[in-house]
């Protein structure tokens, strides 16, 4: 987890803008979020805490927070773009999700082995040599059927 207000306020500080309380709540949000939020989402959970907060102030400043590197905006083929809070420098160079094709679950995929980040690193190093390209950073997706679905689907089909 981020390191609390404070972090936001040099971060925002850093990339030359003002710690505002819209940006504050909406960063507070993101913070607490284990989910992937669409700026909807994220919309009324802080105008539950800050009414007077408009839906383009949320999309401006989701924005301004990607510019800054301290959000990561994604696409996962749903339709609705959605956000994450950057926890930390490290995200930005391998970020991994599996995504379930029925339910449309997301689950982030954080926690590799030695093996897993070797043959990871092993790829962009194969691949930035054979494209003469310098990779900065990367999303992996995975699609397919999370256990619940699958539990669901075997069910039904011996009905």
């Amino acid at each position: 987890m981020p390191r609390g207000p404070h972090w936001f306020h040099r971060r925002i500080r850093g990339y030359g803008c003002r710690l505002t309380l819209p940006r504050q709540r909406i960063l507070e949000v993101l913070s607490r979020s284990s989910k992937h939020l669409s700026a909807e989402e994220i919309y009324h959970r802080v105008h539950q805490v800050y009414p007077a907060i408009g839906l383009t102030t949320v999309y401006r400043t989701l924005e301004m927070l990607v510019s800054g590197a301290m959000v990561m905006r994604f696409d996962f083929g749903d339709g609705r773009t959605r956000y994450e809070l950057i926890k930390d420098q490290g995200a930005l160079t391998s970020h991994h999700h599996l995504i379930c094709r029925v339910c449309l679950k997301i689950i982030d995929c954080e926690e590799f082995t030695g093996d897993e980040r070797d043959y990871l690193k092993s790829i962009e190093k194969k691949l930035s040599k054979k494209y003469k390209f310098e990779i900065r950073e990367h999303q992996t997706r995975f699609y397919g059927v999370c256990d619940k679905c699958k539990k669901e689907v075997t069910d039904y089909a011996k009905r």
